[in-house]
């Protein structure tokens, strides 16, 4: 992990997920996907971009909410789509423990 932190965390606002276990938008067009990602400005949970539809990535792109997370158990990273750096926050547990 990098040891730089970008300069949206500040933007971050406490959000409830809205689909805790699924990628609501692939379950809507019955399709699957690899890994959940949840955004840091609204809560949204897309799937990540090794899925085929990369709903996470078109919420950035329709949105302009810059940080997501990982939504995966026991994983605490976070990615910033503007200054396009993977870190993780220093006190800030995994959504989903392990």
């Amino acid at each position: 992990m990098s040891g730089f932190i970008c300069g949206h965390l500040a933007d971050v606002q406490p959000v409830t997920p809205d689909s805790p276990d699924t990628c609501t938008e692939c379950v809507a067009m019955g399709d699957t996907w690899v890994h959940l990602r949840e955004c840091q400005s609204c809560g949204h949970i897309g799937c990540c971009d090794s899925s085929k539809n990369k709903h996470a990535t078109a919420h950035h792109n329709a949105s302009g909410h810059p940080l997501i997370r990982s939504y995966e158990p026991g994983e605490g990273w976070w990615w910033c789509y503007e200054d396009e750096v993977v870190f993780e926050v220093e006190g800030v547990p995994p959504v989903r423990p392990a």
